[in-house]
């Protein structure tokens, strides 16, 4: 069986881990404090930028501790982040829907971002905690991750956009807060003094109100409740994936952590590029069937004697060539496929 590095919680990594994660947190809330568009290079730049800190921290992980762990933190760090690529297609629906600007958009992945450091945090520690209960456990994980592979599948294509006004998340605001139909700068909340402001203009004389209060939430908190919604449901696919690969905890958060952190970056890359890129989702879905397989075939090594481990470095192998023949089939045969 494949030995797999338990480092628990060294108190020097934790304290690199969130010196890092806070240090770049308040550089990039700094950098975006207007609400301006982010263009295709400034968006690579950020993109490169969490990328250098997300290795920075890898490599203090093969210094401090061992190349092996180094190795089993990239590989999860690679899976979170190729795994990721489906939900950003999804908040791509999301913002079109609500017809958020471009300007706004990097104010509710930034808010989003902070939401799912928290609910990794709990999803990782019940993760890794049904693991240790044995393999029977990761035959379960390997069928729900074998499951949202062919849910992709079946999903069609199309142009047209869901109909987010029956989305569980909007119905739960709307239920506690009245709302107000339009945007209102980048205001998560409008106070009713502020909304009686807006309905005194005369391109607002057509708006009326379904219920009154002291606070109203605008179209952005709710699209933002929707990024947070769909993120907790794609937690169920990388979660399983990140721990398939290790099942230490630190490993496990902090690679994540690190991958979320560059994917509000890797969001307007994806925007300006979604329709070269039309294989990209198919190179996720073999992902996910890879991950179930190793889930299984461990699973099954472990009960019945028959089966393998696939290591870390294979992992990394499959993920490379995944993604890369993704890239290089679309821009390539791309066009063809759209037309």
């Amino acid at each position: 069986m494949e030995h797999t590095p338990h480092i628990g919680l060294e108190p020097e990594s934790i304290a690199i881990f969130t010196l890092l994660a806070i240090a770049g947190l308040l550089i990039d809330l700094w950098a975006h404090r207007a609400d301006k568009p982010i263009s295709l290079k400034a968006a690579t730049f950020w993109s490169l930028f969490w990328v250098a800190v997300g290795a920075a921290f890898g490599g203090f992980m093969y210094v401090h501790f061992s190349p092996e762990v180094a190795s089993l933190y990239f590989a999860g760090y690679a899976f979170e982040m190729a795994l990721s690529v489906d939900n950003l297609f999804a908040i791509m629906a999301v913002f079109a829907w609500f017809g958020i600007k471009s300007g706004f958009t990097h104010r509710v992945l930034y808010w989003g971002v902070l939401g799912a450091v928290v609910f990794r945090l709990i999803f990782v520690l019940i993760g890794t905690g049904l693991f240790s209960l044995g393999a029977y456990v990761e035959f379960v994980f390997a069928f729900m991750v074998a499951l949202s592979a062919v849910l992709m599948i079946k999903k069609k294509d199309n142009d047209g956009m869901s109909d987010f006004s029956n989305h569980p998340a909007y119905k739960f605001v709307k239920f506690f807060v009245p709302l107000y139909p339009k945007l209102v700068g980048h205001n998560f909340f409008v106070s009713n003094s502020h909304v009686q402001e807006e309905l005194k203009k005369e391109e607002n004389k057509h708006i009326v109100l379904k219920r009154k209060g002291l606070v109203y939430a605008t179209p952005l908190f709710l699209c933002l409740a929707i990024v947070e919604t769909s993120d907790v449901m794609f937690a169920f696919d990388s979660v399983p994936a990140v721990i398939a690969v290790s099942k230490d905890p630190f490993i496990v958060y902090s690679c994540m952590i690190f991958a979320i952190l560059g994917l509000r970056s890797m969001y307007f890359i994806l925007d300006a590029l979604r329709n070269a890129l039309v294989y990209l989702e198919k190179a996720v879905i073999v992902l996910l069937f890879f991950v179930a397989f190793k889930l299984a075939a461990s699973a099954s090594l472990q009960l019945f004697g028959v089966g393998f481990e696939i290591d870390v470095y294979t992992s990394l192998i499959v993920i490379a060539v995944a993604l890369s023949t993704g890239v290089i089939v679309s821009l390539i045969f791309g066009k063809n496929a759209k037309s």
